[in-house]
């Protein structure tokens, strides 16, 4: 038995980078103080959702990795509350721009980059005009608590991602995610769709999964857009194990035995009968690949 505890927070994040930073590590520490291990902030959250408009004075807010003071911050979060905590920033590197996250293990240490792999572009979410496509691949992360794969919002519509990180080794996948209404479509909910393509990828994958999204209206520009929180953390077979709601700032944990879902992924036998000489036609965009 590897019990781990996990916990998913949700808030609204507002142009006071500085209340927003006091939020999350208020949030940390609460989870931290109810047994949680792995803990799960919604993607950048030291500010508003600022891809809901082009605008080249948003570029302003990228910085480097190293020295980082958000960073910094956070790793000696980690190491005195011994928790994990993946934290996701808008990094420059050179002349580049990436969404990027930095896995921070129990001790304080930064065990890696990830920079966001699919990068989305439509009304209200238009993050092709400030980022590049990541270049460090899918990774994985032995943590005190397991090996974790982090996905960052579109990248959790895809199961080729999920999938990847699982055949690298993951245990538990976690997505922190900013996703709400279509300014577009202003009828149109996509939230039971957003739920029930990551719990399928738990699943499928036989593994939990954190998602950590925020809350709020954000306005930029006369473009509108309402987060609806919904975060969860979902069972190793794609089960609910807690769910915030759509409007409040909350902290949900669940306690996952990964002994327990690392036996039943064996027995179930859906990574011993992969094909993979039927899936070429992945590697293609037309599917003749």
């Amino acid at each position: 038995m590897r019990n781990v505890t996990f916990a998913v927070t949700q808030f609204a994040a507002d142009a006071d980078s500085v209340r927003n930073l006091d939020t999350a590590e208020a949030m940390v520490r609460q989870a931290a103080a109810q047994g949680a291990q792995v803990i799960l902030l919604q993607e950048l959250f030291a500010a508003p959702y600022f891809c809901k408009t082009q605008d080249p004075a948003y570029f302003d807010w990228a910085a480097p990795r190293d020295g980082h003071p958000m960073l910094a911050r956070f790793a000696d979060l980690a190491r005195e509350l011994g928790v994990v905590l993946p934290i996701s920033f808008f990094e420059r590197a050179g002349q580049a721009f990436f969404y990027a996250l930095v896995v921070i293990d129990a001790d304080g240490t930064e065990l890696g980059l990830y920079r966001k792999s699919h990068i989305p572009q439509g009304p209200g979410y238009e993050e092709k005009f400030y980022f590049s496509p990541g270049d460090t691949g899918f990774r994985v992360w032995q943590t005190a608590f397991g090996m974790i794969g982090v996905g960052i919002c579109w990248d959790q519509w895809f199961p080729e991602a999920a999938r990847a990180m699982a055949l690298m080794g993951a245990e538990v996948l976690l997505y922190p995610t900013a996703i709400g209404s279509e300014p577009d479509s202003p009828g149109y909910d996509s939230q039971p769709h957003w739920e029930m393509t990551m719990r399928g990828h738990a699943a499928a994958n036989i593994m939990p999964l954190l998602a950590s999204n925020r809350i709020g209206v954000e306005a930029q520009d006369n473009r509108s857009v309402t987060f609806y929180g919904s975060s969860f953390i979902a069972g190793e077979t794609g089960q609910m194990l807690a769910q915030a709601g759509r409007e409040g700032q909350e902290i949900i944990t669940a306690t996952v035995d990964l002994d327990h879902a690392a036996e039943l992924r064996r027995s179930w036998g859906v990574f011993r009968d992969r094909r993979i000489d039927l899936y070429g036609v992945l590697t293609g965009l037309d599917g003749t690949a």
